[in-house]
């Protein structure tokens, strides 16, 4: 009877053990590929690394902006360093010097 018992006992653990391995088999996938999986997560993280670094481009862009409207709202001298810079204006009774580089004759 031991014999028997040794002889069932033998295919009954191997089938054991394959579905043992097939059961991890299945957590590996889920775990990898399945929803809210670990290749799904790296995704999410680049993007969210992505989305947090436009933020910060965002709020440095908006920090200038600010800058500039409280530089307008203070008077008319902001207004006249822009449209001199931006717009190349010039003062009445001012005169406008624009001084040409001479030509290079390399030989």
């Amino acid at each position: 009877m031991a014999r028997m018992l040794t002889r069932l006992s033998f295919p009954l653990a191997w089938l054991a053990f394959a579905g043992l391995v097939v059961l991890l088999l299945a957590w590996q996938y889920r775990l990898w590929l399945g929803d809210g999986g670990i290749v799904e997560v790296r995704a999410y993280q680049q993007r969210l690394d992505q989305l947090n670094e436009q933020i910060k481009t965002n709020e440095e862009r908006n920090q200038a902006l600010y800058g500039e409207v409280l530089d307008l709202r203070q008077g008319l001298t902001a207004i006249e360093e822009r449209a001199r810079r931006e717009l190349g204006m010039i003062k009445q009774g001012e005169t406008f010097f624009q001084i040409i580089p001479p030509e290079r004759h390399d030989q």
